[in-house]
């Protein structure tokens, strides 16, 4: 547990080093929720805005944990650290441990920050066990999204590679999780691909709690799975985790 705490924080300090892209993993998310709202502004008024608001910041808060994490980790292979860490005895599970409780903090600063914004801009009200699934459903997607951006580093040699995986991991998400249209329109194949991305069951959540008459009791299922998600991620980054070639 203590060399997981200390990779942890030397991912603080990495993080504090990088002040701009830490500040644009902040500050993005909000100047994009705000232009969703002018955009929703200019639709019909029986358009339901939370339908869209609410899973939008859910998958900023994906986007940007997954890359973030992604390119700093590469950073930290190209630069030889990793190769350090594990000469000193650190095991892989615990550099992807230390990344995960390292990027915990971000991870809920983000949640809330996108999760406040969406609920005043779009002047949303919710009880207070609503908005604690809210803050559960996307603060594990985040914790989701820090493991499979750890996992593809793996494949990446260079920041540059990593940018190649957000067409193939990222993109498919806005189409085939439900964020745009109920996933039981699309073909049947595309609708069992959407199956394989963590925002599928995140999205599941939201719209479960958000709507009228939801049942929060229904949300466990989705929300194992999004656990499970990570737990999967965490195994398969720990075994294939490696400095580079």
């Amino acid at each position: 547990m203590r060399r997981t705490l200390l990779v942890a924080g030397r991912v603080l300090r990495q993080l504090r080093r990088e002040r701009r892209l830490l500040g644009l993993s902040i500050v993005a998310p909000l100047v994009i929720v705000f232009l969703l709202k002018l955009f929703l502004d200019t639709m019909p008024p029986d358009l339901s805005r939370a339908r869209y608001a609410v899973p939008v910041a859910a998958f900023l808060v994906h986007f940007l944990a997954f890359l973030l994490c992604a390119i700093v980790l590469v950073q930290e292979r190209t630069a030889g650290t990793l190769e350090r860490m594990f000469v000193n005895g650190v095991t892989r599970s615990q550099v992807v441990g230390g990344y995960l409780l390292g990027y915990l903090g971000l991870a809920t600063l983000q949640t809330v920050a996108a999760l406040t914004e969406v609920l005043l801009l779009f002047r949303l009200s919710y009880s207070l066990g609503t908005l604690v699934v809210l803050f559960v459903v996307v603060w594990l997607l985040a914790v989701a999204s820090v493991m499979l951006g750890v996992f593809v580093s793996t494949f990446a040699r260079s920041e540059a590679q990593v940018f190649p995986f957000i067409p193939m991991v990222i993109v498919p998400s806005v189409f085939l999780s439900g964020l745009l249209l109920d996933p039981d329109l699309l073909p049947t194949w595309a609708s069992l691909l959407g199956l394989l991305l963590p925002l599928r069951y995140a999205n599941n959540v939201i719209q479960e709690v958000i709507m009228p008459g939801g049942s929060l009791g229904a949300v466990w299922p989705n929300l194992l799975v999004l656990a499970g998600y990570s737990i999967i991620l965490w195994l398969l980054a720990s075994r294939t985790l490696t400095e580079v070639d």
